[in-house]
């Protein structure tokens, strides 16, 4: 009896095998095509109004306050398909980074990576970020990696750690956000290393911090080959004026100063926009009559710097604020409606004209896209999604847990707090800031989900075989 059940195993295990490879190619093509859902229906990849930015980086050869030369060039390989190489890429490395994590979960199957993704893709903003022109899919991403690299790396080929490393180079180097989101991973690394019983590797730690550095050498040296400047891109303290301006330290610092000193600013210090937006972007503004970005960055860093000495616990108040309400601003979609993206069509238009047609018969050009019903339920299921993951570290913490699911959940902890102290302080609370890595917490806990149900089915066949 015993004989024949092992038989009707073994054959049945051959035949799972024998099915395994029309599985795995399945949900291999099946996937890409399930995060590109919004593109392929817009017919044309999704803009967004700091596209054109970067997509013009190759042509004007100058640096650009925010625009990162490195996306820029990573676009303008991929001009000639219309952007779809790109989504493809992006497509493809959702689904690399993703099956890797389950790897490092002892979670690798087809189905459970199918379900992984069909979750996201129906709950979470991740479909749209893979399916837009813009930095944003890669910061969620290179966190998941770097945790990849730092604290499982062992589980993977040296191939796959050198494509982790690039990969989360290459992502750093596409927005000064994201670099600062991942320094500080490795900071709190570094700190945190001696207290958690050797869980953190020193040459994997070592490796992770590497490739911040390999981010800051990439960017430096597609500024250097396009506008000829060994020089960061610019825009930290004009964004940083900006978001003080918002909260109206600027106008005091200037009333404060005028007297004595003779700024640009002064005689208009009555009449400068409420939001940073209107002071940075709008056409009729200040800020342009007084040469922008080269006119006013000196005054700006100048005003920036003396106002964080003269009002400190203003500063800190603004800041603590603006990193609680980044926390809360999720929703998917910012400045992607027609009335937003003008400069983002105009570039299209001056550098791609033969793109024209396709992009403006695109569903997002003629209005047929909105993202009022979608964030129905993006909105709470990342909020949600926030709120427990926080929930179980703090269990954890409590219980004096150190799991690979607790230190995914610290990751993601940390990342979501860095990432609202960084971009609420310094460009002021925005959806997208919060959409493009958000979705994090809702992988995480989805991993915990089924790392659990492994953990219960494994007790259960003991239970039986017992």
């Amino acid at each position: 009896m015993v004989g024949g059940m092992e038989d009707i195993t073994a054959r049945t295990t051959l035949l799972k095998r024998a099915k395994n490879p029309l599985l795995v190619w399945a949900i291999a093509a099946a996937i890409p095509l399930m995060l590109l859902i919004p593109a392929l229906w817009n017919g044309y990849p999704l803009l967004q109004s700091d596209t054109g930015g970067y997509l013009a980086r190759w042509y004007e050869g100058y640096l650009v306050p925010s625009r990162s030369t490195v996306f820029g060039l990573y676009l303008h390989v991929g001009e000639h398909s219309y952007f779809w190489l790109n989504l493809g890429v992006q497509a493809l490395a959702t689904m690399w980074i993703l099956q890797l994590t389950l790897r490092a979960f002892g979670l690798a199957r087809p189905w459970r990576l199918f379900g992984l993704c069909l979750v996201l893709t129906l709950t979470t903003a991740l479909p749209w970020l893979a399916s837009m022109l813009l930095t944003d899919i890669f910061a969620g991403l290179s966190v998941l990696s770097l945790f990849l690299l730092v604290l499982h790396g062992e589980k993977f080929s040296g191939v796959e750690r050198a494509a982790l490393f690039v990969f989360t180079a290459f992502a750093a180097a596409t927005h000064s956000a994201t670099m600062a989101v991942l320094l500080g991973l490795c900071c709190v690394g570094w700190i945190a290393r001696p207290f958690l019983r050797g869980r953190i590797p020193v040459i994997r730690l070592a490796q992770g911090t590497l490739t911040i550095a390999a981010g800051a050498v990439m960017l430096l040296s597609a500024n250097f080959a396009l506008s000829g400047q060994v020089a960061w891109t610019p825009g930290g303290s004009a964004i940083a004026f900006a978001r003080m301006l918002e909260d109206g330290i600027v106008t005091r610092y200037l009333n404060d100063h005028c007297r004595t000193e003779h700024f640009k600013l002064c005689p208009y210090r009555n009449d400068l926009p409420e939001t940073a937006d209107d002071f940075l972007w709008s056409r009729e503004t200040v800020f342009n009559k007084l040469g922008r970005f080269p006119g006013m960055g000196d005054e700006m860093g100048y005003i920036v710097t003396h106002s964080l000495a003269e009002y400190p616990l203003w500063q800190a108040e603004a800041a603590l604020t603006a990193t609680g309400e980044q926390m809360l601003e999720v929703a998917t979609g910012e400045n992607t409606d027609p009335p937003t993206t003008p400069h983002t069509y105009g570039i299209i238009h001056r550098y791609l004209p033969e793109q024209l047609k396709l992009m403006n018969t695109a569903h997002q050009q003629t209005g047929l896209l909105t993202f009022g019903p979608i964030n129905l339920v993006h909105v709470p299921v990342a909020l949600i999604s926030t709120a427990l993951v926080f929930v179980m570290l703090l269990t954890a913490a409590f219980r004096r847990r150190i799991d690979d699911v607790t230190l995914l959940m610290a990751t993601v902890c940390l990342a979501l707090l860095g990432n609202a102290a960084i971009c609420g302080i310094i460009s002021g609370p925005h959806d997208r800031y919060g959409s493009r890595l958000v979705w994090i917490t809702t992988c995480a806990l989805v991993i915990a989900a089924m790392k659990r149900a492994q953990h219960d089915d494994g007790r259960g066949d003991s239970s039986r075989a017992t």
